[in-house]
Order: structure tokens, then sequence, then C-alpha cells
């Protein structure tokens, strides 16, 4: 019994702890849509470096939730032309995150495709890296 208590104990604790550690994370990522739309490559690097030793996080952890305008961050680099940021964060996801359907339901292959976005120069390098 003191067992259950002392574990019940501690998750509580953990939950209301890390109240407070989403809110800061929420506030580390505040303008991230924004570095990614104006291809701060330099920017980018700094808050996915502060965020990954401040919270222990790696952009694949918070990558899916993240929408800009609806859209995913390599999605709206695709569509502001952010090749230097988007090169960036499609070299820093893995491979297989890569592929699969995002938080609308289609994977960055189909998403292209549907949109006609073939042509587009971050298009080849997510291509290369698939």
């Amino acid at each position: 019994m003191l067992k259950k208590i002392i574990a019940t104990s501690i998750f509580g604790a953990a939950c209301i702890a890390s109240a407070p550690a989403n809110a800061n994370l929420e506030d580390a990522l505040a303008n991230i849509c924004e570095i990614v739309a104006t291809d701060d490559k330099g920017e980018l690097r700094k808050k996915m470096k502060n965020v990954q030793s401040n919270y222990n996080i790696r952009l694949k952890d918070y990558y899916s939730g993240i929408t800009c305008s609806g859209n995913s961050l390599i999605k709206l680099a695709i569509l502001n032309n952010s090749v230097e940021a988007g090169t960036l964060l499609v070299k820093k996801m893995p491979k297989k995150l890569l592929a699969e359907p995002e938080h609308d339901g289609s994977a960055l292959t189909a998403w292209i495709n549907e949109k006609g976005l073939q042509d587009a120069p971050l298009v080849k390098v997510l291509q290369e890296r698939l």
C-alpha cells in the first residue's frame, strides 16, 4: 500500500512539474514558424539547439505538434521557398517520419503532388533524403 501511495505521489508531482515546463517549451518554440518562413537557418539552428539542451527534446519529438497556418514546418518551408531552413529540417528529421502521414493525414510526397510543387527546390532535397 505504501508503494502505491508513493508511486501516486511521484506521478502527481511529475504532472504538476511538467505543466510549467510545457509552457516554457511553448515559449521557446513561439516564433519558429516565422523563422522557417523567413528562411533564417542560423536562428532555426539556434532555436533547435536551445530546445534540445534546455528541454532534452529533439525536432522529431515536437515536429508533429507544431502547425503554421495549418501546415507543418516542412510544408511551410516548401510554400515559402525557404530552402536553407527547410533543408535543415529535412536533414534533422528521421527518414521514416518524413515518409509518414502528417497531422492532416497526407504524407509530404502526396501533399507535394496534390499541390503541384514538384519543381520546388526543397522538394529535390526531400526526395534525395527519402
